[in-house]
């Protein structure tokens, strides 16, 4: 039979259960570490049968991957810092290259081994620049599609400047020297000439004045062909203080179209006039020894000049021969 028990001064039909006063009855507790017990030996022979991780030769290779990566890392680290500190960078720049707003700054010597490209290359104010190559030297410009404009080419033995035109000017502008495909011009004041052998010229030059240098004579002259000097209005051949001279193996000519051939001059010399015998006397008339170096001028129906007697007629005996 349930035994009844008060509560609270009332009767209670609630059974009565042994050890109801403690937390935890005794049977109860032993039961559950019974039950521990018994999980752990099932876990224990569980785990003995089937091991979990990374044991033996696996073990060892990965220890020795992990040992691997961990040197090459430091063996990278090692190489950076070293080529930082070979390169000099820091936080201006490298070395002796800084960088500056809008370009680069380089403040001592640069030895390009390949190609430089550059929009604009300065010196230091106040310093020069030094561009110096062990072959060549060769600046190029190229236009939008990449095609050759304009190249100079700086070698060993020669200069070379490829251009649809070259011009030389002065700090004011002006134009010294300008070359193109029509025609060079100089545009200085005075073109001189100071090379021993002068200039040659295979075709012709034109010019408003050709003038020798002080002290100096001038001449022009053709080796194995003719010389032509022409101008629509006049040439004037002058020496202000020496002479002209002017000689020819065959014909001297000297002609004039619509005008006259002028010799102003207070003295005229033609030594080599051939001289003509004197006609007989058709008068007689009185020696006089005064006249013996006078003879007459006498020119021939084909314009050739000789000399007769200063008396009588302007003829000669053997006028054939002497206007032959």
């Amino acid at each position: 039979m349930p035994k009844i028990r008060a509560v609270n001064g009332r009767p209670s039909a609630l059974p009565i259960i042994p050890y109801a006063d403690k937390t935890t009855p005794e049977p109860i507790l032993n039961n559950n570490a019974g039950r521990e017990t018994k999980v752990d030996s099932i876990r224990n022979s569980y785990n003995s049968q089937f091991k979990v991780g990374i044991y033996g030769w696996r073990k060892k290779c990965l220890y020795i991957l992990v040992m691997a990566l961990m040197l090459m890392m430091i063996v990278n680290l090692a190489l950076t810092l070293w080529v930082l500190k070979v390169l000099d960078f820091n936080s201006e720049g490298m070395g002796q290259l800084r960088i500056v707003p809008g370009g680069l700054q380089l403040l001592g010597q640069a030895l390009v081994l390949d190609s430089l490209f550059a929009s604009s290359i300065k010196s230091r104010r106040g310093q020069p620049i030094t561009v110096e190559s062990s072959r060549n030297f060769t600046v190029s410009t190229r236009d939008t599609e990449g095609l050759l404009q304009s190249r100079l080419f700086l070698g060993p033995d020669r200069l070379e400047v490829t251009a649809p035109r070259l011009e030389v000017r002065d700090v004011r502008g002006a134009l010294l020297l300008g070359a193109g495909q029509g025609a060079v011009t100089i545009g200085a004041d005075t073109l001189t000439i100071t090379s021993p052998a002068g200039a040659t010229l295979h075709t012709s030059a034109q010019t408003p004045l050709v003038r020798a240098p002080p002290s100096k004579r001038l001449t022009l002259e053709s080796p194995t062909r003719s010389l032509e000097m022409h101008a629509p209005q006049g040439i004037m051949l002058e020496s202000r203080a020496g002479e002209i001279s002017a000689s020819c193996l065959t014909t001297f000519r000297l002609k004039s179209v619509a005008g006259s051939i002028r010799l102003d001059a207070p003295n005229i010399y033609m030594p080599k006039l051939k001289s003509a015998l004197p006609l007989p006397p058709a008068t007689p008339h009185t020696h006089d020894p005064h006249h013996q170096n006078i003879y007459q001028l006498c020119a021939c129906a084909n314009g050739k000049l000789f000399l007769a007697p200063p008396h009588g007629v302007c003829a000669a005996r053997e006028e054939s021969l002497i206007c032959r």
